[in-house]
């Protein structure tokens, strides 16, 4: 029997955990000579005080919405995706190719075709061309979502078969893969994709049959203006029905099943016959996947084009979403939404205060610390609160009752 009701550890836990953050928030930014109360009012006024606040949290909020259910999914199966921003940049580029839709890569492949005679030859100048003229974003949002879940399990895949094969650890593999992923970003707008005579390291403007309807293109009228400005689009929605489809498989699905009890006990696991090997390595797919869709709200959603630094950091944000979400696709709905709160939140605060960027990135790691890392410093004393509610709330035996009768 569990000492704490499960409320208890789904809400009330991380509502503690996030008013001591605040706490010591304050604390911090008072004694900087700031007033925490007007800092928090002004948080609170910029993030969700308009629709153009709105706007930039659930913006923030859906990239958070992905990232941490990618962590979540590998939660489950006791794994630690902490590859989750290298997954979204190459989400990234699944999505760009997709969107251009006219691409050409041209470059010494050093291919080796087979010719008659039985002997090899090298092709130079190989080129790769695709080109397809997108008649609207319904017909273009389809293929960038399979783009960038197809780019972001590529890139999930090797970590995974190296801990499924090898034995490599998922935390050391995903860590590192995340800088050859920015390296190779790096490679691929500078050398390959920025367009001739362009000088930032970007690519084209994707077309107009690809760009994706904002919430002010969705909700705003002449009359009654909306989110005039603010990045938030349509895939949003897409990241709520992920959030559906996540918790269908893990609870659902006989895959769900087997992701579970081989997070619970692999050696269960093996003897009830599910493979290790298979559970890992398709854990780890969805996991990247899911970074990878991210990339649909950040490149053709936002900036309409594929940027250095598309995943903004939110491939580690997702970890403290889905802590804090206690890996279940509503928690980290809520966690995502928080986050989106304090990353907008905190921006106009330092602008209308002059406060340090760099507090408003401690705030946010006051969170995730107290969320994350501190979560038992909470559970342990509420255990024994609700252990001594629970024993004083036990029965107590008649004593009359109690007394054997003579014999």
């Amino acid at each position: 029997m569990d000492v704490m009701p499960k409320w208890a550890d789904a809400v009330l836990i991380p509502l503690i955990s996030i008013l001591l953050a605040f706490i010591l928030s304050g604390i911090l930014i008072a004694v900087i000579g700031q007033n925490p109360f007007e800092a928090l009012q002004l948080m609170v006024e910029g993030a969700v005080g308009s629709s153009y606040g709105w706007g930039y949290t659930l913006y923030y909020a859906t990239n958070f919405i992905f990232t941490g259910l990618a962590v979540a999914v590998a939660f489950h199966a006791r794994m630690f995706n902490i590859g989750g921003e290298g997954q979204a940049v190459l989400g990234g580029l699944g999505v760009a190719l997709v969107c251009l839709g006219n691409v050409n890569i041209c470059a010494d492949l050093g291919l080796l075709g087979w010719v008659p005679g039985g002997v090899f030859s090298f092709l130079s100048d190989s080129c790769f061309q695709f080109s397809i003229t997108w008649p609207h974003w319904l017909v273009a949002l389809p293929f960038a979502i399979i783009g960038g879940a197809v780019f972001g399990a590529a890139w999930a895949f090797v970590p995974a078969y190296l801990q499924a094969k090898r034995g490599s650890h998922i935390v050391i593999t995903t860590i590192m893969f995340n800088f050859i992923a920015a390296a190779l970003m790096t490679y691929m707008l500078v050398e390959v994709l920025k367009p001739a005579g362009a000088m930032d390291p970007a690519t084209a403007t994707f077309p107009e049959g690809a760009h994706l309807p904002t919430f002010q293109d969705m909700f705003s009228s002449a009359e009654a203006p909306m989110f005039r400005g603010a990045p938030a689009n349509i895939t949003f929605f897409v990241a709520v029905i992920a959030c559906f489809v996540v918790w269908w498989l893990i609870w659902k699905t006989r895959l769900g099943f087997e992701i579970r009890q081989f997070g619970e006990s692999e050696p269960a696991a093996r003897y009830s016959g599910i493979s290790p090997t298979k559970i890992i390595v398709v854990s780890m797919l969805i996991s990247g996947a899911l970074a990878g869709l991210m990339s649909i709200n950040s490149t053709m959603g936002e900036a309409e084009r594929l940027v250095l630094n598309s995943a903004e950091g939110a491939g580690f944000i997702g970890i403290a979403v889905a802590l804090m979400g206690r890996s279940h696709p509503i928690g980290v709905f809520l966690a995502a939404l928080l986050f989106g709160f304090l990353y907008q939140g905190g921006q106009e605060v330092s602008l209308m205060t002059g406060l340090p960027r760099e507090v408003i990135t401690v705030i946010q790691a006051l969170v995730i610390l107290f969320t994350g890392a501190l979560d038992n410093m909470v559970r342990m004393p509420l255990e024994r609160l609700f252990l001594m509610f629970r024993r004083n709330d036990a029965p107590k035996p008649d004593d009359k009752s109690a007394q054997t009768e003579p014999s």
